[in-house]
């Protein structure tokens, strides 16, 4: 490349130009079919195995299912961490894998040690296992009514609308799933000598679709199924749960049927906006004012952007169709960040060329400094194509790469344009100055590249999930690298050339004569000397550079400049968690939630900020059994608790809660979560890690 290369594209000026053409043509097909993401692409190697056994306690399930299961799953090839927990009927387990483990092969493995146990109890339903897929937010919604019942209907319209539209992922909460819930009276079973699990067994056996055979041949065949499953309330009560010698029983008779939300279901409350300091807390009921959340995502292969205008569309759209008591609020709209990530690589991009092309204006032609200042567009479109080709995405990651890079880009050009203007400026041929400056910086360039490369490479090497994610911030300068060599060796030549060939006969300006003698008394009587004495004083030269390095170490080790992985930018919304210890009284939790609203309003009233959003996630889990989805509950006041054994009636645990507490059992302790990523865990539920 030293002997010819250089030459061949700075004496053709066409190839020079077709190969600038081609990379900005490639850098705007990468810009429009590279996929726009929140954080880079990669795979989270975990497996997750969940159990649902209704009504079950923790201890049951841990001794039940959990204990057997990490038997089995202990033997998974690539094994690197199994976390178990049981709750209450549900147990979950997690399989993390070793980096480079064939995934799919330890999903096959784990499916096979599932399948050899045998002895799962008896109401456990199937064992679901799968790995574990990474969706990202675009945005929440919030659908605020009159009631739940009112808003159900539109929720589920609205999930449909999406998804229909190409949003990959719906996710609801405070909407609670709902249960044909049936209670027969304690003196009722005793008196026709039934229980609640043989009443549950009838009604399983005759509520459901049943296949009936195939009618008619060939062509004409047609299946035949049974249509008895019951899906409302009313549908039950002509259920027959006695019909011998002593007469018909129907359950409608003796049970009271209704349609209700399944316990431990989540639930979100809104508060009204008033005056500073005054609280009116909205609670959430089947026919009081109701808020359900939609989180909005895309799936790992998605565009953010594109899912953004989609969803933006779809509100659009739906808002004029809305009723009046139906209101629609977006917040934590994840893809506004990518957005305005990319805004600022923009406008860094462009304030960049134009102080780079003033700058250089100053010190050196115009066409020179031009051509040296399109070096950072083309090495940057160069780079996206290099990006695309390789398999890269334009997440937050990347674009931080790329705005770490843009005084490379501008480096690179500098020196050697202003090398080879200074060849120019001792008579030199504009080809021959052109090409002699390329060679003269070749190696020092290309060492800088190195260097910067060696910077980089550790965050390469980092492994996990952290490393995947780190890894497109050298993938990236790497890239930009090797665009800005090939436009500073083989593209800005041939340029630099022309650009010269138009100065021959130019005369140079008297202000540029000015600045350009006081450069040359500055370099000659300031910086000339100083470098000669630092040469020649290299003792002292070196001393001085130990000494500062040993405080620098010091400021870090004595704690006076504190290090931080990943700065704390300020977020945009604000989550705040309550947990009160068992025995608290239900007023206390009631009356500190009041005081954190009470603060966060005064918070806002004192910073002038407006309040968009505040809301309250409540997890509750009441004493019923909870059945297999799709199946009734049934529960009677006799029934027993599954935490404490005793009556549901003792337990007391069918009182109405206040807003932000839940109840667990018989256990008298209430929690409250406000983060919407906020995972509560049974107070009596048991974790294993190993």
């Amino acid at each position: 490349m030293r002997r010819g290369l250089i030459a061949v594209f700075a004496r053709h000026r066409l190839l020079a130009n077709l190969l600038m053409a081609l990379m900005f043509i490639m850098g705007g097909i990468a810009l429009t079919r590279m996929n726009i993401q929140y954080f880079p692409t990669f795979a989270l190697d975990v497996i997750s195995v969940r159990v649902v056994w209704s009504g079950a306690s923790a201890e049951d399930v841990e001794t039940g299912i959990i204990i057997p299961l990490e038997e089995r799953l202990k033997t998974v090839d690539g094994l690197k961490k199994l976390t178990s927990t049981a709750a209450q009927g549900i147990a979950s387990l997690s399989l993390e894998l070793h980096e480079g483990t064939d995934p799919l092969l330890a999903l096959d493995q784990a499916r096979q040690r599932v399948d050899e146990f045998r002895n799962f109890p008896r109401d456990a339903e199937t064992p679901q296992i799968s790995r574990i897929s990474r969706y990202e937010s675009v945005a929440r919604l919030l659908v605020s009514g009159p009631s739940l019942a009112d808003l159900r209907p539109w929720v589920r319209q609205f999930e449909r609308e999406l998804l229909a539209r190409g949003i990959d992922r719906v996710e609801i909460g405070g909407l609670p799933e709902e249960r044909i819930a049936i209670e027969v009276p304690g003196s009722v079973l005793e008196t026709l000598g039934l229980s609640l699990d043989g009443i549950g067994e009838q009604v399983d056996r005759l509520a459901r679709d049943i296949p009936s055979g195939i009618a008619g041949d060939a062509d004409g065949a047609r299946e035949l199924r049974s249509l008895e499953q019951r899906r409302d309330p009313l549908d039950f009560e002509s259920l027959a749960i006695v019909s011998d010698d002593r007469g018909l029983v129907r359950l409608g008779d003796v049970a009271t049927i209704v349609r209700e939300a399944r316990p431990a279901s989540l639930s979100l409350s809104a508060v009204a906006l008033g005056a500073p300091g005054e609280i009116t807390r909205i609670e959430q009921q089947e026919d009081g004012p109701a808020t359900i959340e939609l989180l909005v995502q895309r799936a790992e292969t998605g565009n953010s952007l594109k899912a953004a205008r989609l969803f933006d569309q779809w509100l659009t759209d739906v808002g004029p169709t809305l009723p009046p008591a139906i209101e629609l609020t977006v917040f934590d709209a994840q893809w506004e960040q990518i957005q305005e990530r990319i805004d600022l690589l923009v406008h860094n991009g462009l304030q960049g060329f134009t102080l780079v092309l003033l700058l250089l204006f100053i010190f050196l032609p115009g066409r020179v400094a031009f051509w040296v200042a399109m070096g950072i567009p083309t090495a940057y479109l160069a780079a996206l194509a290099l990006l695309w080709l390789f398999g890269g995405t334009i997440n937050m990651i990347s674009l931080f790469g790329l705005l770490l890079t843009l005084g490379v880009i501008d480096d690179d050009a500098i020196v050697i344009g202003e090398y080879a203007e200074s060849r120019f400026r001792s008579g030199m041929a504009p080809a021959q100055a052109a090409i002699a400056g390329a060679r003269r910086m070749f190696w020092p360039v290309v060492a800088s590249a190195m260097t910067t490369v060696a910077a980089f490479l550790p965050l390469m090497m980092i492994g996990g999930i952290m490393g995947n994610i780190l890894g497109d911030i050298p993938f990236v300068a790497m890239m930009v690298l090797l665009a800005s060599l090939a436009e500073v060796f083989l593209v800005m030549p041939a340029h630099l050339r022309a650009a010269f060939e138009h100065h021959v006969e130019a005369t140079v300006p008297r202000w540029r004569r000015r600045v350009d003698a006081g450069f040359d008394h500055f370099r000659d009587r300031i910086y000339r000397p100083l470098v000669t004495r630092s040469v020649r004083w290299r003792g002292v030269t070196v001393s001085l550079v130990i000494v500062m390095m040993m405080m620098a170490v010091g400021l870090l080790a004595g704690g006076r400049v504190q290090f931080v992985f990943f700065p704390s930018p300020e977020a945009q919304i604000v989550f705040a968690n309550a947990t009160f210890v068992a025995g608290t009284p239900r007023e206390q939790s009631a009356a500190f939630l009041a005081e954190m609203e009470r603060a966060l309003r005064d918070t806002e009233t004192k910073l002038g900020a407006g309040w968009s959003i505040l809301r309250w996630r409540v997890w509750a889990v009441p004493c019923r059994w909870s059945p297999a989805p799709g199946r009734p509950a049934i529960s009677s006041p006799r029934s027993s608790c599954n935490w404490c054994r005793r009556s549901s009636a003792r337990c007391g645990t069918r009182n109405s809660l206040p807003l932000g507490a839940a109840r667990f059992g018989c256990r008298p302790g209430w929690r409250a979560w406000s983060s919407p990523r906020a995972a509560p865990v049974h107070p009596g539920a048991t974790s294993r890690s190993g």
